[in-house]
């Protein structure tokens, strides 16, 4: 077969969709893709249809669209398997996620990857991703699957340990994103590691933005105005102060995975560092309410024009079928990645793609204290992993 078979799982979610197959058809070498989508909601997956197919007229792009509520027959001879769902949707499970906590005196924000609200949605997630491994497993053994699908470090590494053979890699916009913000905070155009910040000289070399980074927040100066009044930003700048790097999730993540800021009777604490208490919710709800009305006006127009995202789904397919290579940041398992982490552990890492596929690249030692702050979130990764992989409930 000269074009690829993509197959998106859930391509119900509209909006991700737009995304993830624009930048596909802005890519010469996939225009002439085959695109499968499949949702278990027939009237969300017509309107991908729709969305989908202005999206190839506009860039020209003359593949073909099928559409299915079988996912095993969608997935038939693919070759890349996009994954964006979320099981039990945001009602009743996401509400249900975030009110039985509240009822238990716990306060989340985003509540998806970690904690409770976490621990949930990795308990209804995982066996379904298992069940698309299955089907992969028979019908399209060859295929990569690209996964978007939250919690990211739980599910990836469940499907690892119960399907080594299946090629994947677990994807998020948290590296790439907070390389604009940065950029933004700083006026800087480059970007090497969150382990160093730096920008190249008029004489070749590279400097050291970190200082600069903090004197900007000390004088007010940074963070700059955020994309969501609600998200002030400020949590990842605090801890910035005390680690001495910055780390990629964003402050609304980051006050879930340390135990500083939400805390019982203190809020004082969510006033002083801004953080938005029930804000996936909130998020949910106004990007209901802005996809039918972007739904109405895509409908009526005779043409879709989107510029190209940050999103590494398309520069994944491009690399492996087309051997030009590219370098993302995926999560994947540690096999000997990071030396102080557990082996088999997941981790976020750079990634070599080609027609070899998704390679990661072997970071060594990580600084003691980061090292030691992401152990407290791999201890509940490992005991989730262990407990669904045994139906050990204890």
């Amino acid at each position: 077969m000269n074009t690829p078979k993509i197959t998106f799982i859930g391509a119900g979610s509209t909006i991700f969709v737009k995304h993830i197959l624009g930048d596909v058809f802005h890519r010469p070498a996939l225009k002439q893709a085959q695109i499968a989508l499949m949702d278990i909601d027939e009237t969300r997956l017509e309107e991908s249809r729709i969305v989908v197919q202005k999206l190839m007229d506009s860039a020209d792009a003359n593949g073909s669209i099928t559409c299915y509520t079988d996912q095993k027959a969608a997935l038939v001879d693919s070759d890349f398997v996009v994954v964006a769902f979320q099981i039990g949707g945001y009602e009743p499970c996401t509400l249900t996620d975030f009110e039985v906590c509240k009822r238990h005196g716990l306060e989340q924000t985003i509540a998806d990857t970690l904690g409770p609200g976490g621990i949930m949605r990795a308990l209804r997630t995982i066996p379904h991703l298992w069940k698309i491994c299955d089907d992969m497993t028979e019908v399209c053994p060859n295929a990569t699957m690209l996964n978007y699908v939250n919690p990211m470090a739980m599910n990836t590494w469940a499907m690892f340990e119960k399907y080594p053979h299946i090629k994947q890699v677990g994807l998020c916009h948290s590296v790439q994103g907070t390389a604009g913000e940065l950029a933004h905070d700083l006026g800087i155009n480059h970007m090497a590691f969150h382990l160093e910040l730096e920008r190249k000289d008029a004489n070749g070399h590279y400097v050291d933005l970190y200082p600069e980074l903090l004197q900007a927040y000390e004088s007010g100066q940074a963070p700059k105005t955020p994309w969501n009044s609600r998200c002030e930003n400020i949590v990842r700048y605090e801890m910035f102060k005390k680690l001495g790097y910055f780390v990629t999730e964003s402050s609304e993540h980051f006050s879930e995975y340390t135990p500083y800021f939400i805390k019982p009777n203190r809020p004082d604490l969510i006033e002083r560092y801004k953080v938005p208490l029930d804000e996936y919710p909130k998020r949910c709800v106004e990007q209901v309410a802005n996809w039918h009305k972007e739904l109405d006006e895509y409908k009526q127009a005779d043409r879709i024009d989107i510029e190209q995202s940050n999103e590494y789904a398309s520069t994944i397919i491009n690399s492996i079928w087309t051997g030009d290579p590219s370098v993302i940041y995926g999560s994947v398992r540690n096999n000997g990645l990071i030396d102080n982490l557990p082996e088999g552990c997941c981790v976020e890492v750079a990634c070599l793609v080609d027609r070899n596929g998704v390679q990661p690249t072997k970071v060594g030692k990580l600084p003691s204290h980061l090292a030691a702050l992401m152990q407290t979130n791999i201890n509940v990764q490992t005991l989730l992993t262990e407990a669904i992989l045994t139906e050990n409930k204890e």
